[in-house]
């Protein structure tokens, strides 16, 4: 409930609002069987037309207020669940933002977008039905109960037997399908993610020719999906009819003992009417409240699941700024540690990158390169040591100001629908249209940019996939460099280019008007033996570090990896 009190300060007036007018409406229907009742026996009965009229045009009065009462709740109702909703998404929307990777990590993708949407529906529609309906139900059940025993006790003892039994359905019923619905949203959650997974990767599923057991994999998780649904289905669909039987069975025995009261003179024919009308009220009331039931069911999984993200601590720290607002771009690394999910990742990783050099970063496939940057921009929390930026200890730093000054281009390029000026401005969102345009052509991709028939307004499809692989590595240089960095990082950006176009972005690179320090991380010793130092990674340690001269000479590892891909002959340097 704690997550959700800033939505009730903000929304119980209109709440309570439509409420009073609900309470109007139940009201108004509770007023309606007692008029007729006195128009059988107070008009009909005696031949009273003057009666008759006076207590028709009352209820017709009733009615018209009823009415109105209703249009107001439905007003109401529909803007306080339409507005709480939106306000539920934007605020999850916001707390995913700034949870910590290790967070996000730990979290089902497709389960938090799942939460975002089916989940606030639930809420939102539980929400919505309590101002039109929910409050309604018990009001003129108990209401009706209340009338009816005003209008003859004798009668009213037939509700002894009849509550007590549609009270243990409902208990029943809410005991069984509370846990089967939670387990039916981690289902939805698994359809989503197996969707998601399906979509993303699309083109190698048809490349191998792999659609029929992906097919298999999908059906085996929608076929969960089913079953799951279908037990709470069962349990639900048992509520209505079990208690429709009782309170038809109830309203049988009204009727004969309403008959034998009439003839005994205990009741008025009038009264038995009435009667009998409260009781269908109250069958409706009932039946609506298993309806209740089950949607607060629902609700209830929803909002402990929405509740989970809510509740997560860990997020993104947010440290105090220091005076000093400008980075010039020396880094470094003291005893630096990581662990992710008990797998140690970096081990006492100790390096400094002078401010205005380039660093070169190589190892083999999983020896904590990426890591290392992903440390450096503050994504995760290094488990012991200290990461420097200009001496100055990162936790120091805000992270938007650290990653205003420090840009990376990271190996999974994305680009986002709209267009190429659209995406580009990613970097900065003012940039003139000159710096994107020297940014494009440092990157080497204003020429192709220039050709396209609408040059940068043209469109961009959804992940870049209207782009060739290097392309897009070209365009997410560009757009780092549009925020003119202190520090530009290449993951692995220059893998999808050829040999030529990558010599030609490092020579732009270096006569880049403002000067800045670069990590360049690669694969190929091609790609760093250029750089100032190199850091050879080795199981997520430094094995060694150097020029490339330096490291040919005293690096095993170095030397193994130059001999491995580029032979015992020699490396043509790249110019700078």
């Amino acid at each position: 409930m704690k997550n959700y009190r800033k939505y009730i300060k903000k929304y119980w007036k209109l709440f309570l609002t439509a409420i009073f007018f609900l309470s109007l409406e139940a009201l108004a229907d509770l007023m309606q069987p007692m008029l007729m009742s006195q128009i059988v026996d107070q008009g009909i009965a005696t031949g009273e037309i003057d009666a008759i009229i006076s207590i028709g045009l009352t209820m017709l009065f009733v009615t018209f207020c009823g009415a109105i009462a209703a249009c107001m709740r439905s007003i109401l109702a529909s803007r306080v669940s339409q507005d709480f909703g939106m306000q539920l998404r934007s605020d999850l929307y916001k707390k995913i933002h700034h949870l910590s990777f290790s967070s996000i990590d730990r979290q089902n993708r497709a389960s938090l977008i799942t939460r975002m949407t089916n989940d606030v529906t639930q809420v939102q529609n539980f929400l919505n039905g309590t101002m039109r309906i929910f409050v309604k139900a018990p009001l003129v059940g108990i209401g009706a109960i209340l009338m009816a025993m005003r209008l003859n006790l004798r009668l009213s003892s037939v509700f002894l037997f009849i509550l007590p039994i549609v009270a243990v359905i409902i208990f029943k019923v809410m005991s069984q399908t509370f846990p089967i619905f939670t387990k039916m949203q981690h289902a939805l959650d698994a359809v989503n993610n197996r969707m998601r997974e399906y979509l993303s990767g699309v083109r190698v599923v048809k490349a191998f020719n792999r659609f029929d057991f992906e097919n298999e994999q999908f059906a085996a998780t929608n076929h969960q999906l089913a079953d799951i649904s279908t037990t709470a289905m069962k349990w639900s669909s048992l509520m209505n009819p079990g208690i429709a039987l009782t309170l038809n069975l109830g309203l049988l025995v009204i009727l004969w003992l309403g008959g034998q009261f009439v003839q005994t003179g205990y009741a008025a024919s009038g009264e038995v009417i009435a009667f009998t009308t409260y009781m269908i009220q109250i069958a409706g009331a009932l039946g609506t409240l298993s309806m209740v039931f089950t949607m607060f069911v629902r609700a209830k999984a929803s909002a402990i699941r929405i509740g989970e993200v809510l509740n997560e601590e860990e997020i993104e720290k947010q440290h105090v700024a220091s005076d000093s607002q400008e980075v010039q771009g020396q880094i470094s690394f003291e005893n630096v540690s990581f662990s992710f999910s008990n797998n140690q990742t970096l081990k006492n990783v100790t390096f400094t990158s002078t401010a205005g050099h380039q660093l070169g970063i190589i190892g083999a496939t999983g020896s904590g390169k990426s890591t290392l940057i992903n440390l450096l921009m503050k994504f995760y929390e290094p488990t012991t040591g200290t990461i420097k930026v200009d001496d100055l200890d990162v936790n120091q730093i805000p992270a938007d100001l650290l990653r205003e000054k420090v840009a990376i281009v990271p190996q999974k390029n994305i680009l986002f629908s709209g267009t190429i000026l659209e995406n580009l401005r990613w970097g900065k969102q003012a940039a003139s249209i000159e710096d994107i345009r020297l940014a494009a052509q440092i990157a080497q991709i204003d020429e192709y940019i220039m050709s396209l028939p609408e040059g940068y307004d043209s469109r961009v499809g959804q992940g870049g996939v209207n782009f060739s692989g290097g392309q897009r590595q070209r365009l997410a240089i560009a757009r780092a460099l549009i925020r003119k960095p202190s520090v530009l990082i290449l993951d692995d950006s220059l893998s999808a280019v050829d040999a030529n176009t990558e010599a030609s972005i490092k020579e732009a690179l270096a006569n880049y008007p403002q000067k800045i320090s670069m990590i360049i991380i690669g694969q190929k010793i091609a790609s760093v033996a250029n750089c100032d130092q190199i850091l050879v990674l080795d199981h997520g340690e430094v094995a060694a570090i150097g020029t490339h001269e330096s490291l040919l000479t005293n690096s095993i590892i170095y030397q193994e990896i130059y001999e491995s891909q580029i032979g015992k002959g020699g490396v043509s340097h790249e110019s700078k």
